[in-house]
C-alpha cells in the first residue's frame, strides 16, 4: 500500500499532478483544491490511496490525511467507487461531509454530482456510526477570514498551473468574486472559476 508519496512537481493536469519519486513519475488522481496548492518544480508530499484493479493500478492523492481517511471511508459504503469518493471530496471539505454523514443531512450531500436522495440516504445509513468529526478540521468556511487579494493570487496561479492563459484566468477569478461571493475560500473559488472556464 502507497500511503505517502513526496517529490517534485513534474506537471499538473485538470485532475491530477505527476510527482517524481525516487526517479519515477507518478500520475496521481486529485481535487481541484488539492491541485491548486501544487506548484510545478516544488517538492509536494500528499497522502494517498491506491485503488488496484484487475486492469490498472491508480493513485489518489491528499492533501490531508483526513481526507484519505473519508475517501476509503467511502467506497466502503454500497454503490460508492472511487470516481464518486473523489467527486464528494471536490465538492465538500472533510468537515462538511463529516458532519452531513453524522447529522444525517441529506442536502448537503446531494450537492454532490452522482448522489441521489436515495444514495444520500444510503451513505447516511452505513456510515454515520463510521465516521468521525474532528473539530476544526478540514477546510475552513465563510467563517474563515478570507482575503480576497490572497485569493485571487492563488486561484489564478492554480489556473494558469492547470493551462489556462493568464488572462482566462485573471477573468475567470473576477467573474466569480464579482458575482457576489466573497466569502468563498481558495478550493471554492478555484471550482467556480473552473466551470467557468469549461468542463472539468
Amino acid at each position: 500500500m502507497i500511503s505517502t508519496v513526496r517529490g517534485p512537481v513534474l506537471s499538473i493536469g485538470l485532475d491530477h499532478a505527476v510527482i517524481e519519486v525516487g526517479g519515477v513519475g507518478m500520475a496521481v488522481h486529485a481535487t481541484p483544491a488539492t491541485l491548486a496548492g501544487l506548484r510545478r518544480g516544488e517538492e509536494s508530499r500528499l497522502w494517498t490511496s491506491l485503488i488496484v484493479r484487475e486492469d490498472s493500478l491508480t493513485l489518489y492523492g491528499f492533501a490531508d490525511a483526513e481526507s484519505r481517511d473519508l475517501f476509503v471511508l467511502l467506497q466502503t459504503a454500497s454503490g460508492v467507487g472511487p470516481r464518486l469518493a473523489l467527486a464528494a471530496l471536490a465538492v465538500l471539505s472533510p468537515d462538511q461531509l463529516s458532519h452531513a454523514l453524522a447529522d444525517g443531512n441529506l442536502t448537503v450531500l446531494t450537492q454532490v454530482p452522482g448522489i441521489g436522495k436515495k444514495s444520500a440516504e444510503r451513505l447516511i445509513l452505513e456510515l454515520r456510526d463510521k465516521v468521525g468529526v474532528v473539530a476544526g478540521a478540514g477546510v475552513a468556511g465563510p467563517a474563515a477570514a478570507v482575503d480576497r487579494g490572497r485569493v485571487r493570487s492563488e486561484v489564478s496561479e492554480a489556473l494558469v498551473g492547470l493551462g489556462f492563459s493568464a488572462k482566462q484566468a485573471e477573468q475567470s477569478v473576477e467573474a466569480v468574486l464579482a458575482a457576489g461571493n466573497g466569502d468563498l475560500d481558495t478550493s471554492a473559488v478555484l471550482r467556480k472559476a473552473l466551470a467557468t472556464l469549461g468542463p472539468k
